[in-house]
This record gives structure tokens, C-alpha cells and sequence, in this order.
């Protein structure tokens, strides 16, 4: 018999530097199912992918304080972390699909909360595969 799927396993980890926006993306993460972790910049981030391999899914915006914005953040994740699933997010910088690491998601803020939670849901089916 197959296990059913536990998002609750995995972890999607939110950076963000506007508390509001950051503790609505960890809403909707929590909404489809996963744990969350949260951090205001790349450092953060990095230091939390570090401790935390349940982290499968990095969901940043682009425009932050500290020494890499979301855009290298999320190359530097697809380098050293390949599973990590890469979501990108921005209000104000204009991405495009040659920006962005290999299969990585863009929305454009404000992004619509349902297309977020689907592309967890699909995020999550891969992982059960």
C-alpha cells in the first residue's frame, strides 16, 4: 500500500524583509500544508537551509536588505541545494524566465493566493513521486 503524502514533513522557507507580507506567505504556505520557516535576508535564509534539510522549497522576494538580493539567493540555492524547489516573488523588479535559476516559479506581487497554494500542491505531489 502507498504512504500518503505528509507536507507537513517538508518545509518551505519564506524571505522576506516586510513582516506583513512575510507572515501572509506563511499563512498560505501553512494553508497548503507545510512547515515554515522564516528569515528577513539571504544570510538567514542560507544559515537556516544549512540546519534544516526538510527545507524543500525557497520562496523569496527580490528586493532585500543584506549582501544578496532574492534573485542570487535563489541561484545559490540551485547550486547547493538542487531538490529546493525555487519561488520567486516582486512587486517592483521586472523577471524574467532568463533571470531566474532552472525551473524556478516567478509571481508577480501581489500574487494571487491560490496560484501560490497549487503551486505548493504541485510542489508536494512531486515530492510524493
Amino acid at each position: 500500500m502507498a504512504q500518503s503524502f505528509d507536507p507537513s514533513r517538508y518545509a518551505v522557507l519564506i524571505v522576506e524583509d516586510d513582516a506583513i507580507v512575510r507572515t501572509e506567505a506563511v499563512d498560505l504556505c501553512e494553508e497548503a500544508g507545510f512547515s515554515t520557516y522564516e528569515a528577513k535576508n539571504a544570510d538567514q535564509a542560507i544559515r537556516l537551509l544549512e540546519r534544516h534539510p526538510e527545507i524543500r522549497v525557497l520562496f523569496t522576494d527580490v528586493e532585500m536588505p543584506g549582501t544578496m538580493d532574492g534573485l542570487k539567493l535563489a541561484h545559490a540555492v540551485r547550486d547547493r541545494w538542487p531538490p529546493v524547489t525555487i519561488m520567486v516573488t516582486s512587486g517592483r523588479i521586472k523577471v524574467g524566465k532568463d533571470d531566474m535559476p532552472e525551473n524556478g516559479l516567478f509571481f508577480a506581487k501581489p500574487y494571487p493566493p491560490r496560484g501560490i497554494i497549487q503551486a505548493l500542491q504541485s510542489v508536494a505531489a512531486q515530492i510524493a513521486n
